[in-house]
């Protein structure tokens, strides 16, 4: 039984080496072009529909776009431009077809490219090569964080929030536009400050205003490569949350048939800094009448039903403004920060929680084990939640091996994976860890799967408990021996 263990063992230390060394090799690998690539002018784009979103902390842009392939042969490469401060800040790109939901899947990946070209793009590969004269309509969906300036930059604590955002009302693109146009929705219908532009036809002056949302066009042909820069200035008197690092640990364990998880956060309010000290008696008399705030005062953790033991700290240690409420139906961790978080403050901490095994973990029929957890889960907030660095750690039994994932969320914000040890107390050689890294993600992707497959031999899960049976049996004999050992000295003079 011995021999058995070491061996698999060392079986399991080469596997986590290699597959470790392989998940590096693929995340590091990249396609690489000039500084003085262009797109080939082989697409056209017949029609586009250019969607900004400003409702929550972070922008989303939808891009419809009716692509025509104008060239003699068949082509499955579009690419999209942005500079590189906006490639930088880049998330959660999606892309499908408008009138065909089973066709893909659609890959989409940023090419490096040399430092000398502001101008970068990203890649979308066509599931199937398009046909000269053909046409496909793509809907193209992506996140920009950190998006936002307020303006005024400081405030008074009572006053509203208003920030602005910088964007072309020409949608950019690599290919000549035939038809487009620009809409921006907003999250009310205070927006003090847009730019205005000359309009076409029968319209004079651009944007069209209606409501809560603001029209530029429609415009007709432009080059490739053509803007427009405009700008505009808008209320929004919630919190600019954003998370610079998120920690998600997901401890797996057979033998105590239990599921805990742990996040460490580094938050930040990216908001309008206050122009003077914080005047908490102002704060407390306001609440009263529950005004409208830009202050961070609470958030909202919905968990998975069955979900028990939640703790909320932060670095001074535990914080007891926190309520939990468990039924059948909802499992809601509502917590308090130890303090109003305004623009340009900082509040680290931490939760956990343990949740039943059963809920997340079943046995395969060939005797594998597969784990389906959500990637992402933290608070659900009105305005919205960025996150700039997401580290998820899976921890999985000790000698758990050949393991694989698979995520729903797009690849293109998964930057690194890794199979890893981590060491902890009663373990021999470590427990099996898969570490994932994403960038640019936002709480959008709340619940998007990640499912891990892995086998666990059965001499892995006798490891632990023959050890520990092993060690107390040398223990007691080892004191049965000491307690049996007769130390006398000789007194007798010779």
């Amino acid at each position: 039984m011995k021999t058995s263990a070491v061996f698999s063992a060392l079986l399991s230390l080469l596997s986590l080496a290699s597959a470790a060394s392989a998940d590096s090799k693929s995340s590091s690998t990249s396609t690489t072009l000039p500084a003085t690539f262009k797109p080939p002018q082989v697409f056209k784009n017949a029609n586009l529909v250019h969607v900004i979103s400003v409702e929550k902390n972070y922008v989303k842009e939808n891009i419809n776009v009716l692509v025509q392939n104008i060239d003699k042969a068949a082509q499955d490469e579009y690419f999209v431009p942005f500079t590189a401060d906006q490639l930088s800040r880049l998330g959660g790109v999606e892309v499908k077809d408008r009138k065909d939901s089973n066709a893909g899947p659609f890959v989409a990946e940023a090419v490096e490219f040399d430092q000398e070209s502001d101008i970068q793009y990203l890649r979308i590969r066509l599931p199937k090569p398009l046909a000269p004269g053909a046409q496909q309509t793509l809907g193209i969906s992506y996140y920009l964080l950190k998006a936002y300036k307020p303006l005024p930059a400081s405030i008074k604590q009572e006053e509203p929030q208003f920030l602005s955002f910088s964007f072309s009302a020409y949608c950019p693109s690599a290919y000549t536009t035939t038809k487009q146009k620009t809409e921006v929705k907003f999250p009310s219908s205070t927006i003090p400050d847009y730019t205005k532009i000359p309009g076409s036809g029968e319209i004079s002056e651009f944007p069209q205003v209606q409501g809560s949302k603001l029209t530029y066009g429609p415009f007709d042909e432009k080059p490739t490569g053509a803007t427009q820069p405009v700008s505009v200035r808008f209320e929004f008197n919630k919190p600019v949350t954003h998370v610079s690092h998120l920690e998600r640990d997901i401890e797996v364990s057979h033998w105590g048939g239990n599921v805990a998880f742990e996040e460490r956060y580094t938050l930040y309010h990216r908001g309008a800094n206050l122009s003077s000290l914080f005047n908490r008696v102002k704060w407390q008399q306001s609440q009263y009448y529950q005004p409208n705030t830009f202050a961070l005062k609470e958030l909202k953790f919905p968990l998975r039903v069955g979900s028990a033991d939640p703790y909320y700290t932060d670095v001074i240690g535990n914080v007891s403004t926190s309520r939990f409420r468990s039924n059948k139906r909802e499992a809601l961790l509502e917590v308090k920060p130890r303090y109003p978080v305004f623009g340009g403050w900082k509040y680290p901490f931490t939760i956990g929680w343990n949740s039943d095994a059963k809920n997340f973990l079943r046995q395969t029929a060939a005797g594998g084990f597969v784990l389906n957890v959500p990637f992402l889960e933290g608070p659900r907030q009105p305005e919205g939640v960025e996150y700039e660095q997401v580290q998820v750690r899976v921890i999985l039994p000790e000698g758990a091996e050949n393991v694989k994932y698979h995520t729903s969320v797009p690849s293109q914000s998964i930057s690194q994976v890794s199979v890893e040890l981590h060491r902890t107390f009663l373990d021999t050689l470590g427990r099996t860890a898969l570490v994932i890294k994403g960038r640019n993600l936002v709480d959008d992707f709340r619940d998007r799967e990640l499912v891990i497959t892995y086998d666990y031999p059965l001499v892995a899960a006798l490891r632990k408990p023959l050890i520990i049976f092993g060690s107390a049996v040398t223990v007691f004999v080892g004191a049965w021996l000491v307690g049996n050992l007769e130390l006398k000295f000789d007194t007798r003079k010779k």
